[in-house]
């Protein structure tokens, strides 16, 4: 037996997450008991599972003679996990809101949150989810909220830089893993953000009250009772102002590709590479498929129509927030946009480095989709072909992929002001590199176009 305990639960006396055999499951310490029998037994955990606002689970024998142990359980398996680093504004934004309900509703149960943070949440269906079951502790009269400054570091921070200073600033959450310092955050915001009620009491006022908060003795914080009504005014105040909060607009030249940026389609060509892509989806009917280089996702719909999960990634925070909002509004569940630099993606960070595991180690897709990409990692950053073959061939099965030949008009504007040092940058050198690795089982030029469709097997093990 092949017992994994989860290095991200180090941190929590109530128990841990362990895997058996792929298994995931997760133990309830002997800490927790009376906690775990106040939510099941007061109502809140079944009224949040079934509002899916917390993930079910089931109870199941304790074979595993861990020491201080109450009860072992099994939740339902997220089909991927992500990191609060790899979301745009609205999926943080959403993880935000929905803590802060949860809250909400943990009040009235006579329960409350004992922590606050996004790495509690995950993405089901296209929602997110609270997956942390040990979360909740019994609510006491006058006791502060105990995660907010938690919250604030690592909810409201980062949603405020990037909705009044830079959207990408969202990626400071990967440096800085518990939370943005709220100092720091109070010398990037710009001064306009500070008149904002929001910003100005759960940030700025509340960052100069925890450098005053350790000179007070125990006695006059004892003294500060914080009430029922107190909180909920708190919950209520930070909800309505996270809700009024929107990303820094910021237009770039992949947010409106499909509509008027395809020089290098015709109508027709556009149509075949839609047909070549869900041909082949449907003939393997892969289980799940990562789409690199998704722009908005309009392929990655394609695969969902056909019922496979889709992690759909790009490097352009405002294309991932097109792609969310489109899901939220069309109530599409099997399409997961993540903001990932394939050329860069997130490391394992944290304790050890082992605490939050890095992408690539997450990643294991049946089907990758490389669309309208493999110039842009070989003529924009220099990555040869061999490395591409090679890397493609570590992470899938099936690849359907798109090759794009230095006359397409796009690869022209990306020699334009740079020399021409890509010597092996051709149709014949690329199937050569990929044959390494993939047995091509069919190539389809596109029409009017340069541009080469391939769907490729992988010939090894992944």
């Amino acid at each position: 037996m092949k017992i994994d305990k989860n290095p991200s639960s180090f941190r929590d006396p109530s128990g841990f997450v362990f895997s058996d055999q792929n298994t995931i499951l997760r133990q309830i310490s002997t800490y927790y008991k009376k906690n775990y029998q106040l939510l099941k037994s007061s109502g809140l955990y079944e009224k949040l599972v079934e509002a899916k606002l917390l993930i079910p689970h089931s109870e199941v024998p304790d074979t595993f003679n861990f020491p201080e142990t109450y009860k072992i359980i099994k939740p339902l398996k997220i089909p991927f996990i992500s990191y609060p680093y790899e979301w745009c504004f609205s999926q943080l934004k959403d993880a935000a809101l929905l803590t802060l309900h949860i809250q909400k509703k943990a009040l009235q149960f006579g329960m409350s949150l004992k922590d606050a943070t996004p790495y509690n949440i995950q993405f089901l269906e296209g929602k997110p989810i609270l997956m942390d079951t040990l979360s909740f502790e019994k609510y006491e009269e006058g006791k502060p909220w105990v995660p907010y400054r938690q919250f604030c570091e690592q909810f409201l921070a980062p949603l405020s830089l990037m909705a009044y200073t830079n959207i990408t600033l969202g990626k400071l959450t990967q440096e800085y893993v518990s939370g943005i310092p709220l100092d720091l955050t109070e010398q990037l915001l710009p001064l306009p953000s500070k008149l904002n009620p929001l910003v100005l009491i759960h940030l700025l006022l509340h960052g100069k009250s925890q450098k005053n908060y350790t000179r007070i003795s125990k006695k006059q914080k004892e003294d500060h009772a914080f009430s029922r009504n107190a909180l909920s005014g708190l919950i209520d105040s930070l909800y309505n102002g996270i809700k009024g909060l929107h990303p820094k607009s910021v237009k770039t030249v992949w947010t409106h590709y499909y509509e008027d940026y395809h020089p290098s389609y015709t109508k027709k060509s556009r149509t075949e590479k839609k047909e070549f892509v869900e041909k082949y989806l449907k003939i393997n009917r892969p289980g799940n498929l990562c789409d690199i280089g998704a722009n908005t996702g309009e392929y990655s719909q394609i695969a969902a129509k056909n019922g496979i999960v889709t992690l759909s990634l790009d490097n352009d925070p405002t294309a991932v927030e097109q792609n969310y909002n489109r899901i939220q509004q069309n109530g599409e569940k099997n399409i997961l946009p993540l903001w990932i630099d394939i050329l860069n993606p997130s490391p394992s960070i944290g304790w050890q480095n082992t605490e939050r595991s890095s992408f690539l180690s997450r990643l294991q897709p049946d089907a990758i989709l490389a669309l309208a990409l493999i110039h842009h990692l070989a003529i924009t950053n220099n990555v040869p072909l061999s490395f591409l073959a090679d890397f493609f061939s570590r992470h899938c099965r099936l690849l359907i992929i798109e090759f794009i030949p230095k006359s397409d008009p796009q690869v022209q504007k990306l020699l334009q002001n740079r020399k021409d040092i890509f010597i092996d940058y051709d149709q014949n050198s690329f199937e050569k590199e990929f044959s390494r690795y993939f047995k091509t089982r069919e190539k389809l030029p596109l029409s009017a176009c340069s541009r080469i469709m391939y769907c490729m097997e992988n010939k090894g093990t992944v």
